[in-house]
């Protein structure tokens, strides 16, 4: 497995241009998903058994990320599978990627980001993908099961002063997924995935930590044949000369912490990419409250 995961060096990009469009309030609505109501109930004729392989960041070219938590589940789905999603995402309407500035606000900068993306809300499908995620070994259950406030590598400022003694404990897998398509050209440059925070009920303190990908479409690195060219999720060095690379393959899934992984959607050389990308998401709770609700 690792020896798909490519070491290379690589020379620090030129500055981006500055961007001139404005940011623009943005309010996602999903599109109808019109997948049948057994999808991924069961497993079909294609599917193969689920390997796990955790990074082992000591042993590449970035030892500096040692402690921090990334994953490879493969055959999560199965090419069937996959070929469903593809079929319908296909079949939808396709809107430029933006870049979140934060506040709710996005800018199209194609500098940084060029791609497609479209947004659909299933809590019932990501919560059958997690289903399938977790038949890789019960490792992962108790790894993502609950993050101690003091793993500071991993919640990072929202394990502050006030939290101590408490915990995050796993929430739900995100309901949105954003179904993203790069055609030849495409790329996302090196960037770190930002949390979001569900504040809708303010008694309860819920944001994301995991991000969660789900390639669709094989590369040319992993099955000889196959249409795309390019496209690996990279993982760099603070000054982005190292890297390691997650080349794309159909059920693939890449989970990763959020917090100081530096990251790309390298440049796609032909074919087309197609990847799902949602998250996962916790619930802070302090240890008096659980105490009480257990007395």
């Amino acid at each position: 497995m690792f020896a798909k995961l490519k070491a290379a060096l690589t020379p620090t990009p030129p500055p981006l241009k500055l961007n001139k469009n404005p940011p623009i309030k943005t309010n996602y609505t999903s599109l109808p998903v019109p997948l049948p109501p057994t999808f991924l109930t069961s497993l079909p004729s294609d599917a193969r058994p689920i390997t796990t392989t955790p990074i082992n960041w000591a042993k590449t070219p970035l030892p500096e990320y040692a402690g921090l938590y990334a994953v490879v589940l493969d055959h999560v789905l199965s090419p069937s599978e996959c070929a469903t999603l593809l079929a319908l995402a296909e079949a939808s309407p396709w809107g430029l990627a933006l870049v979140n500035v934060g506040g709710g606000f996005e800018v199209l900068q194609e500098g940084y980001r060029n791609g497609e993306r479209i947004v659909w809300d299933c809590q019932e499908v990501v919560d059958r993908i997690w289903e399938r995620c977790l038949q890789g070994g019960e490792g992962l259950r108790e790894r993502f099961g609950v993050v101690g406030a003091d793993e500071r590598d991993i919640v990072g400022f929202a394990g502050r002063e006030g939290m101590r003694g408490g915990r995050w404990e796993f929430l739900r897998v995100n309901e949105r997924m954003r179904f993203l398509r790069y055609g030849k050209g495409g790329f996302f440059k090196p960037h770190c995935d930002a949390a979001f925070a569900d504040t809708r009920d303010p008694a309860r303190t819920i944001r994301t930590m995991f991000t969660i990908h789900l390639y669709l479409n094989d590369s040319k690195a992993e099955v000889e044949g196959a249409e795309l060219v390019g496209g690996a999720t990279s993982f760099y060095s603070n000054d982005e000369k190292r890297k390691i690379d997650v080349n794309p393959k159909a059920g693939r899934v890449l989970i990763f912490q959020h917090r100081r992984l530096l990251h790309s959607g390298d440049d796609v050389r032909a074919g087309t990419k197609y990847t799902m990308r949602t998250d996962i998401m916790y619930e802070f709770r302090y240890a008096e409250k659980e105490e009480e609700e257990q007395s």
